[in-house]
């Protein structure tokens, strides 16, 4: 019975995709698919930034975890030390992980079981990464308060290549145009001691989608750059007309130990690489791509990647089909947003 129900998500979900729909809109419409196999009391997707696999968005079911909850999670997704993060279920090679499939010491010991899930009244949780052709596009949180069952478990591991898939579309979609970046100065204990003027209204775009959201995403990157050896981190997070938003973090050369995040407008070359992926090329169509935006001709291509004009011509059909473009410059304005 699984198998024909998960041949008819995956049919839905396959309908959402070709509806152009943003992000948000098709989790939002995927957790009502989902929701009719395997019931939760509390559910939140998220879009994830390709290359880093940090959050780039959340949508949430018709329940919605409360406000001050939601620093808790985003401090447990990047702490370093929490089982079933979504950067870890990504390497893994099954996309679901059950909260009881844990050791008991394992859930005993997760912050978001003792300080979340448990004061909610909740017990069980699944997740679920949307993996396709290697990229993780996104990825679901369920909790209720009784356990998941290997079939739904095995519902959602047939279905996950689906919403990779729409989630994958969707990152396509553009958003609106610039602001001033801003620039935020967070101390050694996770709070802003200084920021721009400008800084009010990224907070302002970020909170509007979900309350906390600034202060979410500006602690997950500091957390990235205290971890990474250079002492840098930067991550590519939805903003409320479905672009995106550039966050970047560095830890200063100090006593105090603060990092500075900077915020601005994704375009460009910033989003080249994202939509490469979202658009599915391969690694030879990016190549041809990357001359496209410097204006190479095809027999400047063909020269500098040692293969024929007319094969030159084949990949940039390939390319132009799958971007739905059908020139050279419609592809270069699509690329560059």
């Amino acid at each position: 019975m699984w198998e024909g129900r998960a041949h008819g998500a995956r049919r839905d979900i396959a309908a959402l995709a070709e509806a152009g729909l943003g992000v948000a809109d098709l989790h939002a419409a995927a957790i009502e698919v989902v929701g009719r196999v395997v019931p939760t009391d509390l559910t939140c997707w998220a879009s994830l930034d390709p290359h880093t696999v940090v959050i780039s968005s959340m949508t949430s079911g018709a329940a919605r975890i409360p406000a001050h909850f939601e620093p808790v999670l985003a401090a447990c997704e990047y702490d370093g030390t929490e089982p079933h993060t979504f950067a870890e279920l990504a390497r893994r090679p099954s996309p679901v992980a059950r909260l009881s499939d844990l050791p008991r010491r394992d859930r005993e010991r997760s912050s978001r079981v003792n300080d979340v899930w448990r004061p909610l009244g909740l017990h069980h949780e699944l997740r679920v990464v949307f993996r396709v052709d290697g990229v993780c596009w996104g990825a679901a949180g369920m909790v209720r308060t009784t356990d998941f069952t290997d079939r739904e478990a095995e519902f959602l591991t047939a279905v996950a290549p689906a919403l990779a898939c729409a989630t994958r579309v969707a990152a396509r979609a553009g958003g609106g145009g610039p602001e001033r970046p801003a620039i935020v100065v967070v101390t050694a204990d996770g709070e802003p001691r200084a920021a721009t003027a400008a800084a009010r209204a990224w907070r302002d775009e970020l909170d509007d989608i979900a309350p906390g959201r600034f202060a979410v995403m500006v602690r997950a990157v500091v957390s990235g750059a205290r971890a990474a050896p250079s002492g840098t981190f930067g991550a590519r997070i939805r903003d409320s007309r479905g672009g995106w938003i550039l966050l970047r973090a560095a830890r200063l050369v100090s006593d105090d130990d603060e990092t500075v995040v900077t915020l601005e407008r994704a375009s460009g070359d910033v989003l080249v690489d994202l939509l490469f992926a979202a658009y599915g090329f391969t690694p030879r169509e990016r190549e041809i791509c990357r001359e496209v935006l410097t204006g190479s001709s095809t027999v400047d291509i063909a020269d500098a990647l040692g293969i024929s004009a007319h094969t030159v011509q084949d990949h940039l059909k390939a390319v132009f089909a799958k971007a739905g473009v059908r020139s050279r410059g419609e592809l270069a304005a699509r690329l560059r947003g």
